[in-house]
């Protein structure tokens, strides 16, 4: 796939200002998607929109890969909608940081005016049906049945991995489900309810984004949680103990740039063979509903498809692993044969052979590029911009990243050094905005696409860090505290810089 030569923000929903504590689908998402339009840029990226669970990366602790999160709904839609009381919506009380999101106290809050709004839908759904939900619910059903059911019976369960369920519900005997089905009914409705509010709203921003002339990057995680309506539904996809159903290998990456021990991420690990035996079924219908509400996917650990990391089960550092082969390829021509074009980005990055880079080159998936990653060794690093090629995108740097800011604040002298140098500066000090200069140097790159996180156009230092991939709590937090900070002289320059490099 090529890309049009073009320039982009990636900023997850979650960051959005907003009075209930997290960001949502509401008026600032309309605010940051008019910046967007008004600064020149063409692309809006994003993280995995899935409902989270422990320390709620949007990565590796997903409740669905199919689904949307509650978290995002913007309870002020509702209101409008006539489902809440718009007076009696209060703010998340007592916030003292509203640059970062507790999700403890978000989730209780906001809880309450969801299950308001769901028994007001619920009241009158019980004297007229509702076409749009039922519609939904029909359209939704692959996944959807077993999603609601999944949650509720997590609800149920007080959050336990589902193989700790009652064996005749973790094993999924049709019985046992059908009566916890109906036992569970309204429950249940409740779930489909917040999905259905949650596509709804997101439908309707993604219709403003690309009305505006912009396309919007999602996400798709190789992994999928493994407390998750995905594992429970179909256990056969994955690689696990027949007799406690916990997953035999575990998903990570050996030693790298963020480890030294590496990482073990905790995820089942897929068993390909009986993926392949379904010609890729689910891994398709995958992407066909993550295509349903973005226009290009980013696809996140990408050398998993050619390769992949497992370490056995039990482990506690990702050291004790092994490399195993995947058929990426088979997978990919198949992925073609039933969605035609594709519009996937590659996550190549961490330990990248000839044989992944042969299955990007393959299908022709731009590749990506990190400022950040590019200074302290020689001319050929093949992130440094005299070395890339056209279809590939380049970032300051990603939400797995320290700030430009705090990454130069934390950097040696003699990387400092070498950046000065290669834009053009005697000394480091005469830079005066790093953030901006590496932003410039994406922009002016032959790269098709760039792109930088919103926390570098402000300026943060490594207090607005997205994640950590060294540490498991307190990630996926940071949020910007209004969109006044949304303004015209930040527009300006940077539309500016957009224009001069032809973006």
């Amino acid at each position: 796939m090529h890309l049009e030569r073009a320039s982009g923000i990636l900023l997850h929903p979650t960051s959005f200002p907003s009075r209930f504590g997290i960001g949502d689908l509401g008026r600032a998402a309309y605010e940051f998607i008019d910046f967007l339009e008004r600064s020149g840029q063409k692309v809006w990226q994003i993280l995995p929109l899935g409902p989270t669970g422990y320390e709620h990366s949007p990565y590796i602790m997903n409740f669905s890969t199919f689904a949307g999160n509650p978290l995002l709904i913007s309870l002020d839609r509702l209101a409008e909608e006539g489902l809440l009381n718009s007076r009696e919506l209060l703010p998340l009380p007592d916030n003292h940081n509203p640059q970062r999101v507790d999700f403890p106290r978000v989730i209780a809050h906001k809880g309450q005016y969801l299950k308001q709004a769901f028994d007001c839908f619920w009241e009158s759904l019980q004297s007229q049906p509702n076409h749009p939900f039922e519609e939904f619910c029909q359209q939704k059903a692959s996944w959807l049945n077993d999603y609601a059911l999944f949650m509720t019976l997590l609800e149920q369960n007080d959050g336990k991995d589902w193989n700790q369920w009652e064996p005749a519900i973790a094993r999924r005997e049709p019985q046992a489900l059908q009566a916890k089905t109906e036992e569970l009914h309204t429950r249940i409705i409740y779930h489909k309810f917040l999905q259905f509010k949650f596509f709804e709203q997101w439908s309707q921003l993604r219709r403003y984004t690309n009305n505006k002339g912009i396309k919007i990057i999602g996400d798709i995680s190789i992994y999928v949680c493994y407390n998750s309506a995905d594992v429970w539904f179909a256990p056969n996809n994955f690689q696990l103990h027949p007799e406690t159903l916990n997953p035999a290998y575990i998903a990570g990456v050996p030693p790298d740039y963020f480890s030294a021990t590496g990482q073990l991420w905790g995820n089942p690990v897929y068993d390909w063979d009986e993926l392949k035996r379904t010609n890729f079924a689910w891994w398709i219908e995958r992407f066909r509903a993550t295509l349903e509400y973005v226009d290009w996917v980013r696809v996140d650990h990408f050398r998993g498809f050619e390769a992949y990391w497992r370490v056995p089960f039990g482990e506690t550092s990702a050291l004790n692993g092994e490399w195993v082969t995947a058929p990426g390829a088979e997978f990919f021509e198949s992925l073609g044969q039933q969605l035609g074009s594709l519009p996937v980005l590659a996550e190549d990055l961490g330990i990248i052979t000839p044989e992944v880079e042969e299955l990007r080159d393959r299908f022709e998936f731009p590749g990506m590029k990190i400022l950040m990653f590019a200074f302290g060794e020689d001319s050929r690093h093949p992130y440094l911009p005299h070395n890339y090629t056209r279809n590939s995108i380049v970032y300051t740097g990603t939400h797995d990243n320290d700030t430009t800011v705090g990454w130069w604040q934390t950097m040696s002298p003699e990387i400092r050094q070498h950046v000065a140098g290669y834009l053009g500066y005697a000394f480091p000090e005469a830079i005066e905005d790093i953030n901006w200069a590496l932003i410039r140097l994406a922009l002016s790159s032959i790269a098709d696409l760039a792109i930088f996180p919103f926390q570098d156009l402000l300026g943060l230092d490594n207090r607005g860090r997205m994640n950590d991939p060294s540490t498991n709590a307190g990630n996926w937090r940071w949020r910007y505290e209004s969109s006044t900070l949304l303004t015209h002289p930040l527009c300006d320059r940077l539309r500016y810089l957009t224009q001069m490099y032809s973006r």
